[in-house]
């Protein structure tokens, strides 16, 4: 009776948290407060780097200060493309710009899983503390290289036309048929990125069950005896790394085309700090936390500055509570009162 119990209130809670993001676009524009459906679009981004963050961390038990990085990297490489096709220059003298998201998105992705991939080679034939100042250190040189890029902005960063042509095209068609015009590509855009949420999900679901996933965390466990009966853990390793590595780098390219305005902040290692406090805030190892764990942490931080200016005195404690009495996280420590292990 127990068991059923907690399959009923997990999937409750699953199921209330996807249907509120479902459905916020509607009741948003119900309500006449479109400017929700742009906040929520940003959660749901970072949602996403979350869950690619608990792929190693909370399922692999590593801990990396650099995951950032990679975000910032799809979105460069997002901003960069769309810069070179406005100016009609060539990137590096040959290679064209674009403002397609099924070139860009892609080459997001593609280069921030080359960098995860370098990176990783280096980094994970360390371990603990080792393993956090190297990823750190990297990122750190990543965020200053974008820094030197007077170019594309340096510390100022770089603004450019973030438009989706065909949810342009769709809001032009909803706007002749009478709908709001700013509300429609709100919502459009909006859909979009929860599609992407939606199927990172499913699939990072799929994978931490697999054969694949029950070996990560095997070496989250125990990493000697992975190898003691014959598993290379490495490469086991190496290709989660690179995996949340590129994610990342989706979750970043979504946040270019989301502000349509990048600049290297979006790579320092506090925003690292931060995706770690929004998977440990939700609970390590169960996916649908980091994601509660993003919903709450950027709802503190985006309305808490509306009654205090000195709003990070009260945003500090509130999460020194929540993870001292909610050890492993809130989902998690919902999980484990039901009789789950928190996975």
């Amino acid at each position: 009776m127990k068991t059923v119990k907690h399959i009923d209130l997990s999937t409750i809670f699953v199921l209330a948290l996807l249907g509120l993001f479902a459905v916020l676009p509607v009741i948003a524009v119900a309500a006449g407060q479109e400017f929700y459906i742009g906040q929520f679009r940003r959660i749901l981004i970072f949602a996403i780097a979350a869950v690619s963050l608990d792929l190693i961390l909370g399922y692999g038990g590593m801990v990396s200060l650099g995951h950032a990085a990679f975000m910032g990297i799809g979105a460069y490489v997002v901003a960069i493309l769309n810069f070179h096709a406005d100016e009609g220059t060539l990137l590096l003298g040959f290679i064209p710009g674009s403002q397609n998201i099924l070139v860009t998105w892609p080459a997001a992705i593609l280069a921030s899983a080359l960098v995860a991939l370098f990176v990783g080679l280096i980094s994970l034939r360390t371990s603990g503390i080792y393993f956090i100042m190297i990823t750190l250190a990297f990122a750190q040189m990543i965020y200053f290289f974008f820094v030197s890029l007077e170019t594309y902005g340096g510390d100022d960063g770089l603004r450019f036309p973030g438009d989706i042509p065909f949810i342009d095209a769709a809001t032009d068609a909803l706007y002749e048929a009478g709908y709001d015009p700013v509300a429609a590509y709100e919502s459009l855009f909006y859909y979009l990125v929860f599609a992407v949420f939606a199927a990172v999900l499913y699939g990072a679901h799929r994978l931490v069950n697999s054969r694949f996933g029950m070996v990560i965390q095997g070496c989250r466990e125990n990493e000697r005896r992975m190898r003691a009966i014959g598993f290379f853990t490495f490469r086991y390793k190496l290709v989660a790394f690179v995996l949340a590595g590129a994610i990342g780098g989706l979750a970043g390219a979504l946040f270019a085309a989301h502000e349509s305005f990048i600049s290297p902040s979006i790579m320092h290692w506090t925003r690292s700090g931060d995706l770690i406090i929004m998977v440990v805030l939700g609970g390590m190892g169960t996916l649908i936390g980091p994601v509660a764990g993003a919903t709450l942490f950027l709802l503190l931080e985006k309305f808490l500055p509306d009654y205090t200016e000195h709003w990070p005195i009260v945003f500090g404690p509130i999460l020194i509570l929540i993870v001292l009495f909610a050890k492993r996280g809130i989902y998690g420590s919902l999980l484990r009162r039901h009789g789950d292990g928190g996975h």
